[in-house]
């Protein structure tokens, strides 16, 4: 059968849509590896692949549970498992927050996509710090909205900048994110800082979305303040999960918690708990993990400590990077990963992704641009600390070797 056949495109819906941290770099790195080159990957916090294994009083629970676990469970998951959110949420001093107000999903990024789905209509405005986990952004347009980035101040280690903040509110502005700590600076925001964008929040009655996904991955004695646990009187979603904190990225157990004002947010609840139903459940086996990792020893502390693992890589990786003549890097407080800028003057780059592209092909090492986070200008890029010592000092001094080439001298 012949005749005219017409292309298939994309929906309109993904214009403007975008994920580069697995994009066209990416897809080189793996065109290399087909070819027999190794490379090394620093592109991407996914803690397993690199030896950090999940604890394993979580796979046993996993394991014993598996034969109760064929069939769909409460849509909104496991009530063990939301329990048990429910007490930890508690602990980080939120109150007021029921069994019913937990939603456990495959994964943070799952309930990301829902949360904006159920709230946004054509043309809302949402506030998204620059740089972001670029997913936010994909799920605000995804879900027919207009992301909006804030500045984060890289003087200031990396807090948000108000100023900038408060000039991009509109009319149609209904939510701040704030992603903290954050990916992909590391920064850990103050909690003046937090009481300021509450105060922004509350002029003008924005939903306070949270990602505190990396709330136990922090150095030097910082220490973690959820924002919802610092008023009742906005509406506040509040993520985190498994896969950072428990080293456990492929189970795909997260959870949102809804609190705050919700006596005002009953109609969009009702929406959150329509998309729930509508996957039916999150994965169920993941879910009898989630207790015993809430429950457990909280082995994550051994390894932010300055002998630890994740302690020591931090600071190798951010000791080589400052070293490089025309590199500045402002140190983690928190999270996996170093957003290290480039001087504009040393290194005149015009498009950081081909920049990430020539690394690849010269270096073999996979680094991920500045502007796949949303941040403005092509003079940053974002290292992932995870790699084994010699991996990682392997790589960084890749990196110093191709720009000590292409430096302007």
């Amino acid at each position: 059968m012949s005749g005219h056949q017409t292309t298939i495109n994309k929906s309109d819906k993904l214009k403007g849509v975008c994920y580069d941290i697995r994009g066209p770099v990416l897809r080189e790195a793996h065109r290399l590896e087909d070819e027999g080159h190794r490379v090394i990957k620093l592109n991407i916090g996914n803690p397993a692949p690199f030896g950090f294994e999940a604890p394993e009083e979580l796979l046993q629970d996993v394991i014993h549970n598996l034969p109760d676990s064929t069939g769909y469970c409460h849509s909104k998951g496991l009530f063990p498992a939301r329990k048990a959110v429910m007490q930890y949420t508690q602990t980080k001093g939120i109150e007021n927050v029921t069994v019913d107000d937990i939603i456990i999903g495959n994964g943070v990024s799952e309930l990301i996509v829902m949360a904006m789905q159920a709230l946004l209509n054509y043309g809302d405005e949402v506030l998204l710090p620059a740089p972001d986990y670029p997913l936010w952004t994909a799920a605000v347009r995804l879900s027919g909205g207009n992301p909006v980035h804030y500045l984060c101040d890289e003087k200031q280690d990396w807090q948000p900048a108000l100023d900038d903040l408060r000039s991009k509110i509109t009319d149609r502005t209904r939510a701040m994110v704030i992603i903290n700590p954050n990916n992909p600076t590391g920064a850990n925001y103050d909690k003046a800082l937090l009481q300021e964008m509450l105060e922004i929040a509350r002029e003008h009655d924005l939903i306070v979305f949270a990602d505190e996904i990396y709330d136990k991955i922090l150095y030097d004695g910082e220490e973690h303040h959820s924002i919802a646990s610092m008023a009742d009187d906005l509406l506040f979603i509040t993520f985190n999960g498994l896969s950072k904190n428990y080293r456990a990225a492929g189970f795909r157990a997260g959870w949102m918690v809804i609190s705050g004002a919700k006596y005002r947010a009953e109609n969009y609840i009702e929406g959150l708990d329509m998309l729930a139903s509508m996957r039916l459940c999150a994965n169920v086996p993941s879910q009898h993990a989630i207790q015993t990792a809430l429950g457990g020893y909280q082995s994550i502390g051994d390894l932010v400590l300055p002998t630890g693992r994740l302690g020591r890589q931090r600071d190798k990786a951010w000791d080589m990077l400052s070293s490089i003549p025309g590199v500045s890097c402002v140190k983690p407080k928190s999270a996996l990963y170093l957003f290290p800028r480039l001087d504009p003057k040393v290194f005149p780059f015009q498009d950081d992704e081909a920049f990430a592209l020539d690394l690849l092909r010269q270096e073999k090492v996979l680094i991920v641009q500045g502007t796949a986070f949303n941040w403005p200008d092509p003079d940053h890029f974002r290292v992932v600390f995870l790699p084994r010592m010699d991996d990682l000092e392997d790589s960084i001094g890749r990196i110093a070797n191709y720009l000590d080439r292409i430096r302007k001298k």
